[in-house]
């Protein structure tokens, strides 16, 4: 019942359409800040983080220290320029409701990452309510973009013959 009430109401979609915008904006200002702030690094941040796995009580798990001492520190230029964009295009995604399920899984992933490095901040809360958009599927952007763009897509979708489902089935 919650499911579909969800997944087809436009009550529904009119109150995931003021989620979708204010976690959006959260995005898009801290994507801004950083780009404008004069040379956003993240060097700093994945250091504290890898630091913050020692100890009794650690608050970063050993898997997620040694996935960023190994991959995230060395590319931390690469790391920085995702971050900075990611929470941009986020933001904006989910603000104009443009590929809202691709848009809140990038979002939830990053949100995944901070909290994994041992920041918790709004991130948990940005996580429960991303888990609404993502569960409500295409009404998350039904008032958005997404109203125009998915049909659009789906109806200029190319379409495979039978013989041509069979020839990819065999190979």
């Amino acid at each position: 019942m919650m499911n579909n009430f969800i997944r087809k109401s436009s009550v529904a979609a009119a109150i995931l359409a003021f989620l979708r915008v204010y976690l959006g904006y959260q995005w898009l200002t801290g994507g801004w800040g950083k780009l404008t702030g004069g040379g956003f690094d993240a060097t700093g941040f994945i250091q504290g983080a890898i630091n913050s796995a020692g100890g009794d009580h650690p608050a970063v798990q050993s898997w997620w220290a040694t996935f960023l001492e190994t991959v995230a520190l060395p590319n931390a230029g690469l790391f920085s320029f995702m971050v900075m964009w990611g929470e941009i295009l986020v933001g904006a995604a989910l603000i104009l409701g443009i590929f809202t399920n691709f848009a809140a899984l990038m979002a939830i992933t990053m949100n995944f990452a901070f909290l994994f490095s041992g920041t918790v901040s709004t991130n948990a809360q940005m996580v429960l309510l991303t888990v609404f958009i993502i569960a409500a599927g295409y009404n998350a952007g039904r008032f958005g973009l997404d109203r125009w763009v998915v049909p659009f897509l789906k109806s200029h979708k190319p379409r495979r013959n039978k013989k041509e489902k069979k020839e990819l089935a065999v190979a």
